[in-house]
């Protein structure tokens, strides 16, 4: 992975409970190829193709979600062999699929391919990559979101 990040106008941040840095390092960095950047010993600072995420020590007790829904974080790929080369590198490190790949409304506009990851403290993240890059944003008078419940 390399570091894109000075060369984006802005750049995605968001923060997740974990239960220490060691299992985080794990996942993260060699599982899913962060970058590490500052880190102490209560927070581990990722740069996730060029994003920030941020791990933050809890006591609180972290249980594995139902369901992917309400909470997840992830990154939509432009081009589908990054996405394909995600998911050949989360098989190949052994990483934990909360759902494995699968193709979303196909045939439609919005149709993208899909999965979740599970991290050692139960954050789910998904990686996906659209087959029309204006679903992504755009046709708003859609009103699908997700899996039907």
């Amino acid at each position: 992975m390399t570091d894109s990040s000075l060369n984006s106008k802005f750049i995605f941040h968001t923060a997740f409970p974990i239960k220490n840095i060691e299992q985080t390092k794990e996942f993260y960095i060699e599982g899913l190829g962060c970058i590490t950047g500052r880190e102490n010993a209560s927070s581990i600072i990722l740069n996730l193709y060029g994003h920030q995420l941020v791990g933050h020590i809890t006591k609180q007790e972290l249980t594995l979600p139902k369901s992917i829904y309400p909470q997840h974080f992830g990154l939509i790929f432009t081009q589908e062999s990054d996405w394909g080369e995600l998911l050949g590198r989360a098989k190949t490190k052994n990483l934990i699929f909360f759902e494995t790949e699968k193709t979303r409304f196909i045939g439609k506009i919005i149709e993208h391919k899909t999965f979740f990851l599970q991290d050692p403290f139960f954050n789910l993240l998904e990686f996906k990559f659209y087959a029309h890059p204006e679903a992504i944003f755009e046709n708003t008078g859609l009103t699908e979101i997700g899996d039907t419940k």
